[in-house]
């Protein structure tokens, strides 16, 4: 039995399936050079199978029973549980070298924690864990996919992402109403990208809140004034079958004619 109750204020369903705890732990072996970040441990189920590993661990909890469920059960972390929410922490403090993130992820922040991912993502070479099951097919989707959206953009610009194994409902407690996924995030060799980033992701989000749309609908919102850049064959697409190269071509595409939200008179061709 669970001596913590899971809180649905923060999204808690507890996994109670040893063996599926030990493979999430295992998406790791690769990466056993790096110290390990878990976040939400709760009743340390994942934990468990991480310290077996002889991992480097360090824990981010934001819950106080589960703290302390943590420090009466794992006297050894101690000193390496951080009582505090993980999308306020600064991550280039924690470490003074690269570590790899790891968790059983509220549903109801799985994307602000990738999205965190992304701001740290040269500092982790690895993120795996587990998500809702729709959610893990967006961030793995393929250009042409109907769930291939602004995270799968953003992450895959960055990451390789693997849609490891699905997890049923009853491997937790208590059952949620999804089935869960676990995935893997690995860094992949872009260096830079061939656009400007920031304009990149602007781009990407400002495309998606139309995806029915064709691109030269669906980014009108950005530009100060037609131009016949829009007349090139990228704009008849939707923004569901652009690859991650094409965004980089749309965005240096759409630069001369981007509104400038500090001056809305920029610059047009």
């Amino acid at each position: 039995m669970q001596s913590v109750r899971p809180k649905k204020s923060l999204g808690q369903h507890f996994l109670n399936d040893h063996t599926i705890a030990e493979r999430i732990a295992g998406t790791l072996d690769e990466f056993s050079q790096y110290p390990v970040l878990e976040v939400g441990p709760g009743t340390g189920m994942l934990t468990r199978y991480l310290l077996e590993k002889e991992k480097d661990l360090t824990v981010v909890e934001i819950d106080w029973d589960s703290v302390a469920y943590l420090k009466q059960h794992y006297p050894q972390l101690n000193e390496r549980i951080i009582e505090d929410d993980f999308l306020k922490l600064d991550l280039s403090l924690l470490y003074d070298t690269q570590f790899c993130i790891i968790g059983n992820y509220p549903y109801n922040i799985s994307s602000q924690i990738f999205f965190k991912v992304l701001d740290f993502k040269n500092l982790i070479p690895c993120c795996t864990g587990m998500i809702q099951k729709e959610v893990a097919q967006r961030l793995a989707a393929s250009p042409g996919n109907k769930t291939y959206g602004i995270l799968s953009v953003l992450l895959q610009a960055w990451y390789d992402i693997e849609y490891l194994f699905t997890v049923d409902e009853n491997a937790f407690t208590p059952p949620p109403k999804v089935k869960s996924a676990v995935v893997r995030l690995t860094r992949n060799d872009r260096k830079k990208m061939n656009c400007d980033e920031k304009l990149f992701k602007r781009v990407v989000k400002t495309s998606f809140n139309r995806r029915r749309k064709m691109l030269r609908n669906s980014v009108k919102p950005l530009i100060l004034v037609e131009s016949d850049v829009l007349q090139h064959p990228i704009f008849t697409k939707r923004p569901e079958q652009l690859s991650v190269a094409e965004f980089e071509e749309l965005t240096n595409m759409l630069e001369p004619l981007i509104v400038d939200s500090n001056n809305e008179n920029k610059k047009s061709t």
